[in-house]
């Protein structure tokens, strides 16, 4: 089974042009069903029945898995075994009936305008890391993307001079404007801080750790981890936050969603319908604040 799904991945890549992390995110579900069949001695996909995968949604379940992680596991399922039909490898679909558990969307975290503005203020501007981090913070907030797009953005990807960012996702690209304060901070750090990470090496990856290589997603969560802390931020602070924070700023100052979807990349505008709705709670909550006969 393990070939089948390394074949299935390179399907994935080659043929659909998934993005890397979708692509390790199928891997890694169906390494775990794998794992779970083997248990059961089951070696081969053409052995697989509709009851063999109820059972193992069921053993996920005991073993007290997030509901979204099951709901991401059944799409894999789902994915992976239609694969398979069209390729002529089993002639039914096992997968058909199997219906992943009810996920409760929690309300993303926001942060306000002055914890953001609290937040992108702690760097310190005086160190190359300092001047980086704070490049990387503004980008973030500037644009709405996400960190997996900052960590593998170019050089070549950021143009100064009209203000904007282009980024790439699978055979997707789409532009992003930033403003002037952004401007700011990454024409600071490519002529005062990237080159003493990088010293003479060709590297053209646009923001790399203290050792010159590429930024990890786990090392800028330290990073924003850390000054999330100085700045007094309480609250389960994560990358996407400032995403979320983006688009919630956005909405409340008038910007068009369709504008707003663009630029977050959402190929369903219910995805960003959700920022204006949080818009419209907190424009209420302030207005039962304040008004003097609400």
């Amino acid at each position: 089974m393990e070939n089948t799904i390394q074949e299935f991945i390179d399907y994935l890549h080659n043929e659909k042009k998934t993005s890397y992390n979708t692509e390790i995110s199928y891997q890694r579900d169906l390494k775990k069903l794998e794992e779970f069949l083997t248990d059961q001695g089951i070696a081969d996909v053409s052995q697989i029945n509709d009851t063999l995968l109820n059972s193992y949604i069921l053993y996920l379940e005991r073993e007290h898995f997030a509901a979204s992680s099951i709901s991401r596991s059944v799409a894999s399922l789902r994915a992976f075994f239609r694969y398979l039909v069209k390729n002529g490898r089993i002639p039914n679909d096992p997968s058909e009936e199997l219906k992943p558990p009810r996920v409760e969307k929690k309300t993303p975290e926001i942060l306000s305008v002055e914890d953001v503005d609290l937040l992108l203020k702690q760097p310190d501007d005086h160190t190359p890391k300092g001047i980086r981090d704070r490049a990387m913070l503004e980008l973030l907030y500037a644009t709405g993307m996400r960190v997996s797009e900052l960590i593998h953005l170019k050089t070549e990807d950021v143009n100064l001079q009209l203000g904007y960012v282009t980024c790439h996702e699978s055979s997707k690209e789409r532009i992003i404007p930033f403003g002037s304060v952004c401007r700011k901070a990454l024409q600071h750090y490519l002529v005062d801080a990237r080159g003493k990470f990088v010293g003479d090496k060709e590297v053209d990856v646009l923001f790399t750790n203290c050792s010159g290589k590429a930024m990890s997603r786990q090392g800028f969560w330290k990073v924003l981890k850390v000054y999330a802390q100085s700045a007094g931020i309480t609250g389960d602070i994560t990358p996407h936050t400032l995403r979320h924070s983006f688009a919630a700023h956005l909405l409340q100052n008038g910007a068009d969603i369709k504008s707003v979807q663009e630029m977050l990349g959402h190929s369903d505008i219910s995805s960003t319908q959700m920022y204006l709705n949080l818009s419209a709670n907190r424009m209420r909550d302030v207005y039962m604040n304040a008004h003097p006969r609400h």
